[in-house]
């Protein structure tokens, strides 16, 4: 069977990588996994209050289809955590909730893009950035974050690489995979340059309350059209149920554009949507712990691995993730290799980003201090041994 060839350029490094590692498992080999961006699979658990919503409301019989845009009380209660959170006005018409975030970007993209069109994306950034934009016949091309300045965005280098065929420009912060979290400042001139060049601005927020020593700090809504991008599998710990949202402000177009592929997919959860709407309705108590617990795994995450000869990190500000410089040209043979003699799988670099990712890994810091200092040594063994 001749298959499209948009499908032969699909790469997805968190999950790729999974491939061997499951290969060693199937020989009851153990590996440690600090690939995967997803909570639940370590000592963390969705919040009680929200798994017994979802279970109410399927005693209720919310069975049903819901709206493919929603249903309105998650939509309202989305539109109160802007204003509340972030400052930001926003009515119900402007959302149209997800699966997921990744499910987001495939219609927003499958909405903007002919072939040829560019989309400029953080170097590093989340891999479905880049290949959603290929599949849909686009180019993604990487503006350079400042690795020694925690990994914040060269104005410069992202207004150069504006051309003809831009149609957005992406951001995400707190980031993946850095951990960076962009000053106020640096928000401003993001701002300053989508509209001084009338282009999209895309902003991806998941992460936008794990902060550890830095304030919060977001865009502010103009006159100029921006889509905020936004989910619950993060800080309110529901990975599987994938439920994200898009607010869009000032590009009724694009929103109708995404809702007619919305349409096609019929909805999403309409169960974990009422669940989601009591997320955000009911306590938010967790979230303070959840940063506690996240902050004292970055600490020694970023310790352990600067003391590691050859290696060095910038220390994460946000998120759940850390981005070292490791002593290798080939990152992503280096990580196969150290999953092969150690059993510890992190993501190669470059599957971030060919020119702003490679010669570093990216790992996850959400195990238990002894995992994660198991691992680091691991680490530090195979480095001795090859580097």
């Amino acid at each position: 069977m001749n298959l499209a060839d948009r499908v032969s350029q699909i790469e997805y490094a968190i999950r790729d990588v999974v491939v061997p590692a499951t290969e060693l498992e199937k020989k009851g080999i153990t590996v440690i996994k600090l690939n995967i961006g997803d909570p639940l699979k370590f000592d963390f658990e969705t919040p009680h209050h929200m798994t017994e919503a979802l279970c109410q409301a399927a005693k209720d019989n919310m069975n049903f289809y819901g709206p493919s845009e929603g249903l309105p009380r998650l939509r309202e209660a989305i539109c109160k955590r802007e204003q509340s959170l972030n400052g930001r006005t926003c009515n119900p018409g402007q959302i149209i909730v997800t699966n997921g975030i990744s499910e987001g970007i495939s219609m927003l993209f499958g909405a903007l893009l002919e072939p040829s069109d560019e989309i400029l994306v953080p170097g590093p950034t989340y891999p479905p950035y880049m290949a959603y934009t290929r599949f849909y016949g686009g180019n993604p091309v990487s503006y350079r974050t400042i690795e020694e300045e925690g990994w914040v965005p060269d104005i410069e280098d992202m207004e150069a690489k504006i051309s003809k065929k831009t149609k957005a420009i992406t951001v995400i912060n707190p980031n993946n995979p850095t951990g960076a979290v962009y000053p106020k400042k640096v928000l401003m001139e993001l701002q300053r340059v989508a509209a001084d060049h009338d282009i999209l601005l895309i902003t991806d927020e998941i992460y936008d309350e794990m902060v550890f020593d830095k304030p919060h700090e977001t865009f502010p809504v103009t006159d100029a059209p921006m889509v905020i991008v936004n989910g619950f599998s993060k800080v309110y710990l529901a990975t599987g149920w994938r439920i994200g949202y898009a607010v869009f402000c000032n590009c009724d177009e694009l929103k109708e554009g995404v809702l007619r592929q919305a349409r096609i997919r019929l909805c999403t959860n309409t169960l974990c949507q009422v669940a989601a709407a009591e997320a955000l309705e009911g306590s938010q108590e967790h979230i303070p712990l959840l940063v506690k617990k996240l902050k004292e795994r970055r600490d020694f995450a970023w310790k352990r691995l600067n003391e590691i000869e050859g290696v060095s990190a910038s220390k994460p500000e946000g998120a759940f993730y850390i981005f070292p410089k490791i002593p290798a040209r080939d990152d992503k043979k280096f990580v196969l290799d150290l999953l092969k003699e150690k059993h510890v799988l992190f993501v190669h670099g470059s599957g971030f980003c060919p020119e702003f990712g490679k010669g570093h890994l990216r790992s996850v810091v959400l195990p238990t201090i002894d995992v994660l200092e198991e691992a680091y040594n691991r680490l530090e063994e195979f480095v001795k041994a090859h580097c």
